[in-house]
């Protein structure tokens, strides 16, 4: 059986393979011969996700999935949320997103917000959802080097380092992405394992 990740990202792929052994193979966009930029204009994390997805279900006939995430803060009203990439324009750079989030809270105290993350998955032509939040703060300044996007910014619920201050498997126990992965993995365990006793 094959999944194609609705990404390039190498580092993601290998997580979600190794998650799920060798029972799924899991494909790059590039490995599957697919070489598009799919727009994300919807206003919902769930929408985009699903966009990504349905895209590339109909170019390739293959079970896929992909997912989008963003960073939504208590006082702006859930902003950056589905523009957290973009927040500050559409070059996408995170020091200038950064800048402009910590420019926007500073005159809040309260500084709650979560990182949520939503995977739309194409399997057997039904459409499933998988989401996972981390709860946190923002800081006043930046710390740590490691991480991307608002990592450097946000503690998560619980901690007392950034996510940019921790490595892969501290920020694996607290991370969005990971708890959103892990309802995927477990899916997909489930429905390998039933297709291999009938097959």
């Amino acid at each position: 059986m094959e999944l194609i990740f609705a990404t390039n990202n190498r580092h993601k792929v290998e997580e979600i393979q190794s998650a799920i052994g060798d029972k799924i193979k899991i494909r790059t966009l590039s490995e599957a011969g697919i070489d598009i930029d799919i727009p994300e204009p919807y206003d919902t994390l769930e929408a985009n996700a699903l966009q990504k997805a349905r895209t590339i279900f109909q170019l390739s006939g293959i079970d896929c999935f992909s997912e989008d995430t963003g960073l939504e803060v208590e006082s702006l009203n859930g902003q950056p949320g589905v523009k957290s990439a973009r927040y500050a324009g559409n070059e996408k750079d995170f020091e200038k997103n950064i800048g402009k989030l910590l420019s926007e809270l500073a005159n809040h105290d309260n500084r709650n917000a979560r990182f949520r993350t939503v995977i739309s998955l194409i399997w057997s032509g039904k459409e499933y959802f998988f989401d996972g939040v981390c709860t946190g703060t923002i800081l006043h300044g930046a710390r740590g080097t490691n991480g991307f996007g608002y990592d450097s910014v946000f503690v998560p619920t619980g901690a007392e380092n950034t996510f940019a201050e921790m490595d892969m498997k501290q920020k694996n126990q607290y991370s969005h992405r990971r708890k959103a992965a892990d309802k995927l993995v477990s899916f997909l365990q489930n429905v390998a394992s039933t297709r291999l006793k009938f097959e």
